[in-house]
């Protein structure tokens, strides 16, 4: 209980990410300028011509942190996250400044996965804000050429609980589909929604609690399933498509999937999905999960699950962020419950036969 109430005090971080030329600015505007009656504290990375702070906000430029007229505050960072967030909270604290959440927008070309090592690595950090969740925003018009030429693209789509697809109007249907299935392929567990920035939801991508465990499982508990309705919808989308496009000789500029039509897509990121109804070995497990993050830990984004442990009558949450991993007991197994264990592992060049082997190994 006082774990919960700790949480509730905490101050929520969304990091937001996504492909240059994406509309991560469009919508941080917006969230700067409207009065939406939110009072957020924007951190914004994202140094070039588009930068908000270049042409909207800050006169000052020795000024890091500016006030604005609705409630919100806009800080650059010229320097170090930690700091730049430690400042922010003893200003907070000494009344200084007056927010209700962050949210810390990186670089186009940017892995979130640091971001997110943020809020476990410094004690301060991690006692005073809660990292909610990471959205990208993904370009419907480039986003097949982004996730091709980017590896950096694919990492941002692999970390996010929230995939928001942007321009969604200047591609047609099947294509959408195409890129849409594509995604699910690299990160089955992030919700895809497509966006207009002019009327995004700024509640559907605040208070998603994607890295709190028990949150994530109450809201969605199939969200490890195989025939999870995203996955069983793109299994026939990308079927019509492949019929779509029957016809004699090369796409046409005018087809409007000349780029990547003919051409297979083999991602550095992927997901696997690991399922058994027998209970793990909790000793065993936890060897070999030190293990796998010792070896893999650089190349794992996110990993997540829900384990079915050999005398524990709770089911054991776990999760991480590259070498970052951690693990707590949630809801007790009823009698008319299926006991078994689901998880989930994003990550790039994983060897999904190593993963599975050193897991069956574990079980009793």
């Amino acid at each position: 209980m006082n774990a919960d109430l700790n949480a509730k005090s905490m101050v929520p971080v969304t990091i937001l990410t996504g492909f240059l030329g994406a509309g991560k600015t469009t919508l941080l505007k917006r969230i700067l300028t409207e009065y939406h009656g939110k009072r957020i504290a924007v951190i914004e990375n994202e140094f070039g011509p588009e930068s908000i702070d270049n042409d909207l906000l800050v006169q000052d430029l020795d000024e890091e942190i500016v006030e604005l007229n609705n409630g919100c505050v806009c800080c650059t960072v010229r320097g170090d996250l930690m700091r730049t967030l430690n400042n922010l909270r003893e200003r907070r604290q000494a009344g200084e400044l007056n927010f209700e959440r962050v949210i810390i927008e990186t670089t186009g070309m940017a892995n979130p996965g640091p971001v997110c090592q943020t809020f476990f690595m410094d004690d301060d950090i991690a006692d005073y804000y809660r990292l909610d969740a990471v959205v990208t925003i993904v370009d419907a018009k480039h986003g097949m050429t982004t996730l091709d030429q980017q590896e950096e693209a694919q990492k941002q789509v692999g970390f996010a609980d929230r995939l928001l697809i942007s321009k969604k109007d200047l591609v047609n249907e099947a294509d959408y589909q195409t890129l849409r299935h594509r995604l699910i392929k690299i990160n089955p567990r992030a919700t895809i929604t497509p966006v207009n920035f002019g009327e995004t939801d700024l509640q559907s991508i605040l208070d998603v609690s994607g890295f709190n465990l028990n949150a994530i499982l109450d809201v969605d508990p199939d969200f490890l399933e195989s025939d999870h309705p995203d996955a069983a919808d793109d299994h026939s989308h990308d079927h019509a498509h492949a019929h779509a496009h029957e016809h004699d000789g090369d796409c046409s500029p005018a087809c409007g999937h000349h780029e990547h039509h003919h051409k297979a897509h083999s991602d550095d990121i992927g997901a696997f999905v690991f399922r058994s109804n027998r209970p793990f070995d909790p000793e065993r497990l936890e060897d070999f999960l030190s293990g796998i993050v010792q070896v893999f830990g650089p190349d794992l984004m996110r990993y997540k699950g829900i384990l079915y442990l050999k005398g524990i009558n709770r089911r054991m949450l776990f999760q991480g962020v590259h070498m970052l991993m951690s693990a707590e007991p949630g809801k007790a197994w009823l009698a008319k419950d299926k006991k078994g264990s689901k998880m989930v592992f994003i990550g790039r060049h994983l060897p999904q036969e190593i993963f599975t082997q050193g897991l069956e190994n574990c079980l009793v």
